[in-house]
């Protein structure tokens, strides 16, 4: 299973902060950033427009962008650590160099294409720190156009092998009490750093999507919990990197993406027992993708799903089966039923 990954395994980074003294602090901000200009002035600015937080340090990790973001967070944010690689490595690799830089205990993963409210910071914070066993705690994502609209309160996955964001287009007021989630969405979550120390990084083999649901899923395999706060509240464009919701290049990514997570996180006996429920649900998916005449693209993307389950650096992704967990796989069992609901 994919772990650590020496610093020196990086690709050329540079780094760039100027006049500012570097402090320990309790939490640290990872943003990934791939041509953000249109939203990252706009996130920092009401990152740092925080109340009652407690201190954390930001770093911006662009993934070589050309837009000149990289430098409007150079020359307007000076207070912000930006770590900057040469090319586009995706979501995960980006993230994972904001984690091994961070020196705090807690860890905020947050998309450039937010903003979050006055209390974010502090309400995410309080929720992991009250809760022991707690990997992640998902914040409530409202949608840009309506923020009176949920984009997600955290995800929940199914046991017909696809996840869904808790309460996606609904009224955000039906979701103002704390819950335990399948997994946080990596957009806006924050992280409890020993954890990933445990169970290694995000698997830079998904490179975008679900790479948060793996992360999840992998942490419950080790006994701990991904939870939701409605306290810690965040506006969400949604899709600004990769663009609209249903197209190619994400209905392929997102399909392999969904095999190998069931690959790597499911014993043999239960993919087996699960295979009936698997099969209905990537039908369903195929005839769904079908419609928007993306039914041939879904099926690559299962097929190079398979693939790279079965590639050497998949086989050893995954997570080795211990009878000590055999308690924490039968309770993420049920809850794949009853997450069908």
């Amino acid at each position: 299973m994919q772990m650590r990954r020496k610093k020196d395994s990086f690709p050329k980074i540079r780094r760039f902060q100027k006049g500012v003294e570097k402090t320990v602090a309790e939490v640290t901000i990872v943003i990934p950033n791939y041509n953000g200009i249109k939203f990252m002035k706009g996130c920092l600015e009401a990152l740092y427009a925080q109340t009652d937080a407690p201190s954390f340090r930001v770093l911006v990790i662009d993934n070589g962008s050309t837009d000149g973001s990289r430098e409007e967070v150079r020359d307007c944010f000076p207070q912000a650590e930006l770590i900057c690689l040469e090319e586009n490595t995706g979501f995960c690799h980006a993230v994972n160099v904001g984690i091994e830089h961070a020196d705090s205990p807690y860890v905020i993963l947050l998309n450039n294409d937010t903003k979050v409210y006055p209390e974010f910071v502090k309400c995410l914070y309080e929720s992991i720190r009250k809760r022991d066993n707690a990997f992640s705690v998902s914040a409530r994502m409202l949608m840009w156009d309506d923020p009176t609209l949920l984009d997600g309160a955290g995800d929940n996955y199914m046991v017909f092998g696809y996840s869904r964001a808790r309460g996606k287009g609904k009224k955000a007021s039906l979701y103002e009490k704390p819950a335990e989630v399948f997994s946080a969405c990596g957009g806006a979550a924050i992280y409890r750093k020993t954890v990933f120390e445990e169970i290694g990084l995000f698997d830079e083999l998904h490179f975008a999507y679900l790479e948060d649901l793996d992360v999840g899923y992998r942490a419950q395999i080790f006994g701990y919990r991904n939870y939701y706060e409605p306290g810690a509240m965040v506006v969400h464009y949604g899709s600004a990197s990769s663009g609209p919701q249903y197209n190619a290049w994400k209905t392929e990514i997102s399909a392999a993406n969904n095999v190998y997570v069931v690959f790597k996180n499911m014993p043999f006996l239960q993919r087996l027992f699960n295979f009936p429920f698997l099969f209905v649900g990537y039908l369903v998916k195929f005839l769904f993708f079908s419609r928007k005449k993306l039914g041939k693209i879904y099926v690559k993307g299962l097929w190079k799903g398979l693939k790279k389950s079965f590639s050497a650096q998949g086989r050893a992704n995954r997570v080795p089966y211990r009878m000590k967990h055999s308690k924490n796989l039968l309770r993420i069992q049920l809850k794949l039923f009853r997450n069908i609901f």
